[in-house]
């Protein structure tokens, strides 16, 4: 893992992008961490980071899991027709 300051990505963008392939490069501001550049191989991998950091995405999985606890379990095929619909109106 590599630590840069956001001047120095800025400065040299390419040469971090190439070192994010070796590992993820944690991004400061003001000596603390703001963000974190990684490497991806494919359209698949984007997608699973996409909504691993999204709210209505992280949303829906909470819902899903209040209705397994209480017995209301929602079947694997109504899922993903409902994140279809949801994604649909975005």
């Amino acid at each position: 893992m590599k630590i840069a300051s956001v001047a120095d990505v800025k400065a040299r963008f390419s040469e971090f992008l190439k070192a994010s392939k070796r590992g993820p490069v944690v991004v400061t501001r003001n000596g603390k961490p703001a963000a974190v550049l990684l490497s991806v191989d494919d359209e698949d991998e984007i997608e699973r980071l996409t909504l691993a950091y999204s709210p209505k995405f992280q949303k829906i999985l909470s819902l899903a899991r209040q209705q397994i606890r209480e017995g209301r379990g929602v079947r694997h095929e109504d899922f993903w027709r409902e994140v279809e619909k949801k994604s649909k109106n975005l």
